[in-house]
């Protein structure tokens, strides 16, 4: 499973795709995508102006042309929170490569996304108790998608490190 195919990692904002994403493809000598940063070099903007230019639909649009645009072979590709659950991007990633959930308690995924409102598009003016209902209604509907993973990680507290070792375990 491991070998020569890419590995997509999906979950939640805030589940740690990127931040154990450049750490997996460092353990594992391949080079390392993340989509949102690929999407902004090739917008020439960031994801918020994206979504504030464009509306949701539009960039959704632009994120699948993006994500299979990415060449397709042993990398770690991070993936946008919602990229899984729009077109067929669920059953591309899973075509091609193996997918991998990054699992986090919603507590977890509200001390961690508190900080960051302002930078993040669909979580811009919210907190407090708006932000945990979001945080649950959006996971409600996402987690359908996020299940059909190759791999479900709890990712809590999940090191590069343990991530690796339960994917060489499931090969």
């Amino acid at each position: 499973m491991l070998a020569e195919r890419p590995l997509f990692l999906l979950g939640f904002m805030g589940s740690g795709k990127t931040y154990l994403g450049r750490q997996l493809a460092a353990l594992l000598h391949r080079p390392f995508v993340d989509l949102d940063e690929r999407l902004e070099q090739q917008e020439g903007c960031s994801i918020s102006e994206l979504f504030s230019r464009d509306g949701e639909a539009l960039f959704r649009e632009k994120e699948r042309r993006c994500l299979q645009a990415i060449p397709l072979f042993n990398q770690v590709i991070a993936t946008g929170g919602g990229t899984p659950c729009h077109a067929d991007n669920m059953q591309y990633m899973s075509r091609c490569g193996h997918t991998v959930y990054l699992q986090v308690d919603p507590e977890v995924l509200y001390e961690r996304l508190l900080p960051q409102t302002a930078n993040r598009p669909l979580l811009k003016g919210l907190s407090g108790e708006a932000l945990r209902r979001f945080i649950h209604c959006t996971l409600q509907e996402r987690i359908p998608f996020y299940q059909q993973a190759h791999t479900i990680a709890c990712a809590d507290r999940l090191t590069a490190t343990q991530l690796l070792r339960l994917l060489q375990d499931a090969a």
